[in-house]
C-alpha cells in the first residue's frame, strides 16, 4: 500500500504555514503517513548550542511552536507521524514543549526522544581524520563546547515501531527523517541495501522542503514557477519496492517536474555513485525519472552499498566576537558617497589602532563578489547605483574592540559623507566548527519514550 510522507520544513526559519496543506493532502488519502521537519544545519546547531549554554531549557528550534501547534490535532486525527530534528541541541526540552502544545490542542501523542549524537566527551580531533572539505583550515586551539555525530534512521524506526507518534531528534542525517518512517511502515530489513537506498533518496529529495517543488529552482524568465507565495511543499508517495512519486498538495503553488527533481537529486551530492550516509552508501547513477501526471515525477533505480565505517561529526568551539554595522546612501552620487564612507572607515580603524580582522562591502554594487580590499568597486563595468548600503564586518576576541569598530559606522551620521542613514549594528558570539570522521562506536543512538 502506498505510504505518503511529506515535508513541513526544509531549514530553520522556513515558512511556518507550509505543513498544513501537506497534512491535509496526506489525510485526504486515508489514515497513516508521516511528515518530517528538517531544521538543523551546522549553523543552527551552533546557535542551539549557544542558546543552551545560556539557558538549559533552550537550544531547540526557535520556531517549533509555530511549526507544530497548527498540525498536532490534524495529525493525531489522521494517524500521521511527525518526525523532526527540531530538537537541535536540546531534544528533551523540545519534547517538553511539544507535550505542552499537545495538551493545549487536546491531544495526547506518544513522544519519543532520539539521542546519542552528542559525542562531546568522547572526541579528540587530533585523533580523528579531518573531513575532506576542511583539511585546509587551521586547527582550533580551544576545548570543544559541542560535538555531534550524524546518526542514522534506526532509532527513529524503532521509536515508531514502539508506538511513538512524534519523534524528536537532534543531529541525525537529513535523509534519516524519511527513512525511519519508511522502514517502520514497510518492514524493510537494514541489510536490504537497495530498499534502504531508496528510502534515503526519498529523504534526500524531501529534506530541503520547497527546493524540489520550485522554490530555490525559480529564476524569472528562465525557470518560471507559478504562485511562489503559496508554494506547496513536497510529498513522496512510496511503495514497498522502493519506487516512489514526488508530488505536492493539489491547489498549491510551485511545480514538480523533471527539472526541479533533477536539481534536488544532485544537491550536495559529492559523488553520485557513493553518497555517504550513516545508513547506506547511496548510488544515484542509475536513477530514472518519469512523468506521472501534472506535478508528479516517478523515481526509481536507487542502489545501495554498505554504509561507511566512519561517521561525520561536527565539533563546535567557543570562538571570538562577530560584529556587523551598516549604513545606507541613496540618490545622486550614492555610489561615490558609499565608496568614501568605506575609505573613511578604513582610515578610522587605522587611526584608532583597531587592527582587527574586517571587511567592508558596498551592498548594491558588488558585495557578494567583492574582495575584502574593495577592488571591484572601481570596475567601470559595474552599473551606477542609486542606493548602496555600506557594511562593515569585524571579528576579534575582545568585544570592546569590536564595539569600538562598529561605533565608527554610527559616527558617519554627522561625520559624513552626506546623506547616510539607517544604521544597524549587532555583536554576537561565534562558535567555530570543524568536522571529522569518527568511529561509529563513539555515538550511542537510542530513543526513549517521554514519560515512560
Amino acid at each position: 500500500m502506498t505510504y505518503r510522507i511529506g515535508s513541513g520544513a526544509g531549514f530553520s526559519g522556513d515558512r511556518v504555514d507550509a505543513a498544513g496543506p501537506v497534512v491535509a493532502e496526506i489525510a485526504r488519502h486515508g489514515r497513516g503517513g508521516a511528515i518530517l521537519f528538517e531544521t538543523i544545519g551546522e549553523r543552527t546547531l551552533a546557535l542551539g548550542t549557544l542558546a543552551r549554554r545560556q539557558d538549559p531549557g533552550a537550544g531547540y528550534e526557535p520556531l517549533l511552536a509555530q511549526f507544530l501547534a497548527p498540525i498536532l490535532a490534524p495529525c493525531a486525527e489522521a494517524g500521521i507521524v511527525i518526525v523532526g530534528n527540531f530538537g537541535c541541541a536540546n531534544p528533551p526540552a523540545a519534547a517538553d514543549l511539544i507535550a505542552r502544545l499537545a495538551a493545549d490542542a487536546g491531544v495526547a501523542p506518544t513522544i519519543a526522544v532520539v539521542e546519542g549524537d552528542d559525542v562531546v566527551g568522547a572526541i579528540d580531533l587530533a585523533q580523528h581524520e579531518v573531513w575532506e572539505g576542511e583539511r585546509a583550515l587551521p586547527p582550533v586551539d580551544a576545548a570543544p563546547v559541542s560535538a555531534n555525530a550524524y546518526i542514522g534512521a534506526r532509532p527513529i524506526a524503532d521509536a515508531i515501531l514502539a508506538g511513538a507518534t512524534i519523534v524528536v531528534t537532534g543531529r541525525v542525517a537529513d535523509p534519516a527523517l524519511a527513512l525511519g518512517p519508511l522502514v517502520a511502515h514497510f518492514g524493510w530489513a537494514w541489510d536490504d541495501l537497495d530498499r534502504i537506498a531508496a528510502g534515503t533518496l526519498v529523504g534526500h529529495l524531501l529534506e530541503c522542503g520547497a527546493q524540489v517543488t520550485g522554490g530555490y529552482f525559480a529564476d524569472p524568465g528562465v525557470k518560471d514557477v507559478p504562485s511562489p507565495e503559496a508554494i506547496g511543499f513536497p510529498i513522496a508517495e512510496a511503495e514497498a519496492d522502493g519506487t516512489f512519486v514526488v508530488t505536492k498538495p493539489s491547489g498549491t503553488g510551485g511545480c514538480v517536474d523533471r527539472r526541479t527533481v533533477t536539481e534536488q537529486l544532485l544537491y550536495e551530492i559529492h559523488d553520485p555513485a557513493a553518497y555517504l550516509t550513516p545508513d547506506v552508501t547511496l548510488n544515484i547513477t542509475g536513477v530514472e525519472l518519469a512523468d506521472d501526471g501534472p506535478d508528479r515525477i516517478a523515481v526509481r533505480g536507487a542502489r545501495g552499498h554498505p554504509a561507511p565505517e566512519l561517521l561525520k561529526a561536527t565539533v563546535g568551539f567557543a570562538g571570538d566576537w562577530l560584529g556587523e554595522a551598516e549604513i545606507s546612501y541613496a540618490g545622486p552620487n550614492a555610489r561615490a558617497r558609499g565608496e568614501l564612507a568605506a575609505e573613511t572607515l578604513r582610515a578610522r580603524l587605522a587611526l584608532r589602532g583597531l587592527d582587527l580582522m574586517h571587511r567592508i562591502d558596498l551592498i548594491g554594487v558588488s558585495s557578494a563578489f567583492d574582495s575584502d580590499a574593495g577592488a571591484l568597486w572601481k570596475d567601470a563595468s559595474w552599473p551606477a547605483a542609486e542606493d548602496v548600503r555600506v557594511r562593515l564586518a569585524v571579528r576579534d576576541g575582545d568585544r570592546p574592540r569590536v564595539e569600538a569598530a562598529l561605533q565608527e559606522v554610527t559616527a558617519l551620521y554627522c561625520c559624513g559623507p552626506a546623506g547616510g542613514g539607517g544604521v544597524r549594528t549587532r555583536v554576537v558570539p561565534r562558535i567555530e566548527t570543524r568536522s571529522a570522521l569518527v568511529p561509529r562506536n563513539l555515538a550511542a543512538p537510542r530513543f526513549t519514550i517521554r514519560g515512560a
